[in-house]
């Protein structure tokens, strides 16, 4: 398997099983004692480890037979570096668990964002779709704050597709502002009047004082090619159907994708019901939404009718298990959702079980939740799994034909897992590799991650940034009192958490 040939010092990437692809749900394209030519950034050969040797003897080499090769991995749903119970929230139902992160500490965006970069790296991921500023965010702030987040993955030399989260309805509660601020005492209204102010934008002008800075922000990183810009209308209940079909068309015209997080939670599935009197995935296809170029987060709570319109649209789905068992937001049909055809990527969201993010546990977790019960029942394969985290997520974020899967041509997204790891201190020879992988694996067995044809880290160091003084200076910052913004913004969290929590007890939804 030959591409083309480009200047630069060549390395051999070599293991004792190369997996490059699934061909299906029970079969890996596997390369035994092989290796990778890696020419610039590009894959340029896959063959024996001893035969591209002899015709490249002067190729670095990095990798033994004690390691398996694979894909970088992809993480399809991600916002946040320092994880929500570090900055004081526990776990709560998604519609209470936004209201109670408002009382979190600010954080330098960078340096927040090489927390999670960080760990993604270790576990193996090697490209991350970041969808930012869950919270309300001033329109102003926009363009700054995603020149720092960009910035941070590239001194990561971390591939992204990069979105700015965007809402113009409903920003506290599922019914209109106006209507929830109404009902709350006059100095609670007016400090919470003040609060969304700061985040209101208006329709016309969407693209020039968003898109546009966005896509800006966008030119500035595109020079070293692991960039790309997507749209994210939070979700269905925060964006009005003009928002919606605006992202549409401004997608279309720029041939970018769109990430919206649809039918996560109980409330948002009732909530399309009684507004529109149908799903939320009839009302999308209504509104001409669905498309291939739509990813859909979560769809926890879709039917078998609404997986046939999603199937039929083309639309990928990114999968995020452990943060819908810790928001208790339910488990999604995973099995109906593939039995389709759809393309379902696999997400760490907010933060993984372990409140970390590690990708080799996220797709351990997506095995074990999926495991129906009963003898006949069969659990889904570690193939699938694996496509799932490789192939799928390249899709559904915007790099399928850059990335994914271990090919001639494509970029050197690459992975080295230590196979002595993994099998201490024994391991049946007879065990398939890839489920070996998805059973066993850790962040700790990642040996090496190269990125774009560049080693991003090797042996628990990062070869580009110093992981060790940003977590001392995010001490040193933390160590600081809180600012009376801060403080501001707690109080104003302790005051309205009541009202937010007692809107779905006594509200409309449920």
């Amino acid at each position: 398997m030959s591409a083309r040939r480009d200047a630069g010092d060549p390395t051999l990437v070599r293991g004792a099983h190369i997996l490059c692809k699934a061909l299906s749900d029970t079969e890996i394209l596997t390369i035994p004692a092989g290796a990778v030519l890696v020419v610039g950034d590009r894959i340029a050969e896959i063959d024996g480890f001893e035969t591209l040797r002899k015709r490249f003897p002067r190729a670095t080499v990095l990798g033994s037979m004690d390691n398996v090769v694979i894909p970088g991995l992809i993480d399809g749903h991600h916002h946040v570096g320092m994880t929500p119970l570090q900055l004081g929230t526990l776990d709560l139902p998604l519609e209470q668990w936004l209201t109670a992160r408002m009382a979190g500490r600010d954080v330098d965006p960078r340096l927040d964002t090489l927390v999670s970069g960080f760990e993604l790296i270790a576990s193996g991921v090697t490209a991350v779709q970041h969808l930012d500023s869950m919270q309300p965010a001033p329109v102003r702030d926009w363009p700054t704050r995603g020149r720092a987040v960009l910035q941070a993955y590239v001194d990561l030399g971390l591939r992204v597709s990069y979105a700015m989260c965007v809402r113009d309805q409903h920003r506290l509660v599922y019914a209109p502002d106006e209507q929830f601020v109404a009902g709350l005492p006059a100095p609670l209204a007016r400090r919470v009047t003040e609060y969304l102010a700061k985040t209101h934008f208006p329709l016309d002008r969407y693209e020039a004082d968003y898109l546009v800075p966005l896509l800006e922000t966008f030119a500035e990183a595109i020079a070293n090619r692991l960039v790309r810009v997507w749209l994210a209308p939070i979700n269905l209940e925060r964006a009005s159907d003009r928002l919606l079909t605006l992202n549409k068309e401004l997608a279309r015209s720029h041939d970018i994708g769109i990430h919206l997080h649809m039918d996560e939670t109980a409330y948002q599935h009732a909530f399309a019901k009684q507004r529109f009197g149908m799903s939320s995935v009839q009302h999308l296809d209504r509104i001409g939404f669905l498309g291939p170029e739509v990813t859909l987060g979560h769809a926890v709570w879709v039917n078998e009718g609404d997986l046939d319109i999603i199937a039929q649209r083309g639309c990928s789905i990114c999968h995020n298990a452990s943060s819908n068992l810790r928001l208790r937001s339910g488990v999604a049909p995973l099995r109906a959702m593939l039995s389709r055809g759809i393309r379902v990527a696999i997400g760490i969201d907010e933060a993984g079980l372990n409140d970390d993010r590690d990708m080799l546990q996220e797709m351990r977790v997506v095995k074990h939740v999926h495991a129906d019960p009963g003898i006949f029942v069969y659990p889904l394969t570690s193939a699938a799994i694996f496509k799932m985290a490789t192939q799928n997520g390249a899709d559904a974020i915007g790099f399928a034909a850059e990335i994914g899967s271990i090919e001639p041509g494509k970029r050197a997204d690459l992975v080295l897992i230590d196979m002595q790891r993994l099998r201490a201190p024994y391991l049946d020879p007879d065990l398939p590799i890839v489920d070996a992988l998805i059973y066993r694996a850790k962040a700790t067995d990642v040996t090496a991650v190269m990125i774009d044809g560049k080693i991003v880290y090797r042996d628990g160091e990062f070869t580009h940034i110093s992981k060790s003084a940003v977590m001392a200076q995010l001490t040193v910052d933390f160590s600081q009192p809180r600012t009376p913004a801060e403080l501001a913004r707690r109080y104003l969290c302790e005051s309205l958490f009541p009202f937010i929590r007692d809107f779905y007890k006594d509200g409309p939804l449920l």
